[in-house]
């Protein structure tokens, strides 16, 4: 995050000595991303936190694809993605490239068995459904419906759910994941023009510090292996840390949308970026009010993108037979639009209601064989006229 945040507590100065009231030194760690480029948040530990015991197992979590060129506008049912109890288990990746997996989950338990690392990927959880706590070694951060969580690879965590009935949309991103850089001066700081601000993102509080020995499983995400290491102390032992890199939330909700006289363009309704794909919000909001506007989006190709629209809630105008939890994606290379009777149904109607999360991808999106197995029938002929 392009801003400071603080927890708990830390020396006068980096690099220092640091003691306990009880005798010794806490340990430091700087967590840091782009070499020693990126943004970072130095942390300081009850234990080093590099004591590796053991390494149980190895295994490979790659999705296997079954389309690898994939050329067809495809609907997904993503509710049909049956619930499992364990988190990861439960992580069912739809589309995928090198720069981001797109991932639909239900589990149905809470993580408190293992720590979870993640140190390919920024992790931009989506919650559809379902409430709980993030718990990170750097705070928590309680979630609810249409929130997002923004976790940075390499960041130790668990989460605990409120009930079992939860809905993840997940996107792993290989680039890092900021807020967009045309909402930012040149410090980081959000402008007045920007749909959010820093008061909207929710960052870590209640820092658990946990000063316990023992048997700690966490599993570690690298290359599309996971790697169950056994470490000799509670990860969460940080007393206190600062910086810039760190987990937080932004609702949805909280998501201002830009509208005008004329339809907008989807530009208008991001809400991150990196540098191989954006995330844009369709939240409620006032239609276009000029006298003769088209509210419907107008039909456009995507030349350079693919585009993966998941949808929430509310009635989603530009479609016809759309469901919760229902992902579409539209190649690029052909033009898609709204479906037949979307555009005449949608003149003279003053507002919206949708919910939606889109994903715009600058390299094509593979199509893996638990895709395959949730797809509309047909819907890239849903556009024929009857």
């Amino acid at each position: 995050m392009p801003f400071y945040h603080q927890l708990g507590k830390i020396p006068h100065k980096r690099h220092t000595t640091f003691k306990k009231e009880t005798g010794g030194y806490y340990y430091e760690q700087l967590f840091g991303t782009i070499g020693f480029d990126g943004m970072s948040s130095t942390l300081y530990h009850i234990h080093r936190p590099t004591q590796v015991k053991e390494v149980i197992k190895s295994y490979d979590v790659s999705p296997k694809i079954a389309v690898e060129k994939n050329m067809l506008s495809l609907g997904i049912k993503g509710f049909s993605v049956p619930p499992k109890a364990d988190y990861l288990e439960s992580r069912t990746p739809v589309l995928v490239n090198n720069d981001c997996h797109i991932v639909l989950a239900s589990p149905q338990k809470s993580l408190t068995e293992y720590f979870y690392k993640n140190t390919d990927c920024d992790e931009l959880i989506f919650v559809h459904e379902g409430s709980g706590t993030l718990r990170t070694l750097l705070g928590n951060i309680e979630f609810g419906y249409g929130d997002y969580l923004v976790v940075p690879r390499g960041m130790i965590y668990q989460i605990d759910f409120d009930t079992e009935e939860n809905r993840l949309f997940i996107v792993e991103s290989a680039r890092p994941i900021y807020t967009p850089k045309r909402y930012r001066n040149w410090f980081g700081q959000l402008l007045e023009h920007s749909p959010y601000c820093e008061r909207d993102l929710r960052r870590p509080t209640n820092l658990d510090t946990h000063d316990e020995k023992g048997d700690f499983i966490i599993k570690v995400k690298k290359q599309g292996m996971i790697h169950e290491y056994v470490y000799a102390t509670h990860p969460f032992d940080v007393v206190g840390w600062d910086g810039f890199n760190f987990p937080y939330a932004f609702s949805i909700h909280d998501f201002e949308p830009i509208t005008g006289r004329v339809h907008q363009p989807p530009p208008v309704h991001q809400t991150f970026e990196t540098d191989a794909f954006v995330v844009c919000s369709f939240v409620p909001r006032l239609f276009d009010y000029h006298p003769e506007a088209v509210p419907a989006p107008y039909n456009h190709s995507n030349i350079d993108s693919d585009e993966v629209l998941y949808y929430v809630d509310g009635d989603f105008m530009s479609r016809n037979n759309i469901e919760r939890g229902q992902i579409t994606l539209h190649p690029a290379g052909i033009p898609h639009g709204p479906h037949p009777g979307a555009m005449e149904r949608s003149l003279g109607v003053k507002e919206t209601a949708e919910l939606a999360v889109m994903v715009d991808t600058f390299k094509p999106l593979k199509v893996t064989e638990e895709a395959m197995k949730i797809l509309v029938k047909d819907y890239h002929k849903s556009w024929l006229e009857h």
